[in-house]
């Protein structure tokens, strides 16, 4: 029995069979949203199985994955990353208990391998050797995901991304050896301009929401954040949100875990966005039935976006949740990065550290409270963005290698004994 049943348009409800589209509904152009065989699903996996597992990776929930098999996957281990306990902040911020969900640690350092590592694999079971050319519009994540990812297994790709894409993202896209086009304009041009390509040429297209398969790669978060805190999911999860789709898959997975019986708490989650990014903040908070187009400025690359294509989505995690969303600025984000660095030991970038200011701002606002239990989820390295990060600290000291000026250096910042 196949366990993928169908794929339901997440704008009008019309059910598809896996073979029937490839990416958006045929009817009104709609995302398409995965949907298992739950009870074929719950007969064979297990709390059981999963003990016996020894893939500490995604593919450790191949049950729950729109592949037949582990052939083939990409040999860089994905997902299974790091999560953290960290007291010292929850002291500070007066919270229960703090986690911090570290996917820095993927192999391009991104939460995007996720979904990039699943599109790869669907690819080399659907697609015939000489057809395996993928291609993705990003801010810079997906895009090193993907060649990252593709580099590992041998798949040609092509990357469009905005001009103003970070020069850090753009070096690891042409040393993993991808075809770059730089688009002038921005994220939501190159995403056009990729579809429009792919439909011309017969690339693969793995744009975010576009392919639906993106978010089922972002679900495994949330599956190993319930197995990592021992089947107890914390009561607000914040996470970074540019199209939306990270959420979604977030939300999704916690509600796949429940329907098999793993977990009995959902969480509630919460939306970050930035600066002028903040279309799906604004859809919640004024209660729209669509995303509103916006002008996408943020110094958070990750999550600039004009228009979200997985935003109708994101609001809906938001509703079905009970969570909420939180609009930061981006000296807020500047203000907290060094902060959050100095704190955790972990160097995140803009658009991930958004998500430490959004707690701040969270708790200003009296929508977390002391009681609560709160987990961050950090989606990209700062490494990524070294011109950002300058802009949170203060230059280092300079003297001539003499003992007496580094005594003057150490008397000032207190660190004489």
């Amino acid at each position: 029995m196949k366990k993928i049943k169908m794929l339901k348009c997440i704008s009008c409800g019309k059910e598809h069979s896996e073979d029937e589209v490839k990416y958006v509904c045929n009817s009104c152009g709609g995302n398409l949203e995965v949907i298992y065989d739950y009870n074929l699903i719950k007969k064979r996996f297990s709390y059981d199985e999963l003990k016996e597992n020894r893939y500490y990776d995604i593919w450790r929930y191949l049950d729950l994955l729109p592949v037949e098999d582990i052939k083939g996957i990409p040999p860089l281990k994905v997902g299974y990353t790091p999560l953290y306990k960290n007291k010292k902040l929850a002291d500070k911020l007066d919270v229960s208990d703090l986690y911090i969900k570290d996917d820095t640690r993927n192999p391009s350092a991104s939460f995007k391998d996720r979904a990039s590592a699943v599109v790869i694999k669907r690819v080399i079971e659907t697609l015939d050797e000489d057809k395996r050319i993928i291609a993705t519009a990003s801010t810079g994540n997906a895009a090193s995901s993907l060649s990252c990812l593709s580099a590992s297994v041998g798949i040609k790709n092509i990357i469009f991304v905005p001009e103003k894409a970070p020069r850090e993202k753009v070096t690891q896209l042409l040393i993993f050896g991808a075809n770059v086009i730089m688009v002038k304009g921005t994220y939501d041009d190159a995403f056009d301009l990729c579809v429009k390509a792919c439909e011309k040429f017969g690339w693969y297209n793995r744009n975010t929401a576009y392919n639906p398969y993106t978010r089922e790669g972002k679900k495994t978060a949330a599956f190993e954040i319930c197995e990592q805190l021992e089947w107890e999911v914390p009561d607000k999860i914040f996470v970074p949100v540019g199209d939306g789709n990270i959420i979604s898959g977030i939300w999704k997975g916690f509600l796949e875990f429940k329907k098999i019986g793993f977990i009995d708490k959902l969480p509630k989650l919460v939306a970050v966005q930035s600066g002028n990014s903040n279309s799906v903040y604004k859809a919640f908070t004024e209660k729209l039935q669509t995303p509103p187009v916006v002008s996408g400025e943020t110094m958070c690359d990750s999550i600039s976006v004009k228009s979200p294509r997985d935003g109708l989505s994101a609001v809906i995690s938001l509703n079905e949740s009970g969570g909420f969303a939180v609009n930061i600025s981006d000296d807020e984000v500047i203000l907290s990065m060094k902060e959050f660095a100095s704190s955790t030991g972990i160097f995140a970038e803009p658009s991930a550290v958004a998500v430490y200011a959004g707690l701040k701002k969270a708790i200003s606002q009296k929508l977390v409270g002391r009681g609560d239990s709160v987990l961050l989820l950090i989606t990209g390295s700062g490494l990524k963005d070294i011109e950002s990060a300058k802009k949170s600290i203060s230059k280092a000291y300079r003297i001539e290698p003499d003992i007496n000026e580094l005594e003057k250096i150490l008397v000032s910042i207190n660190l004489k004994g």
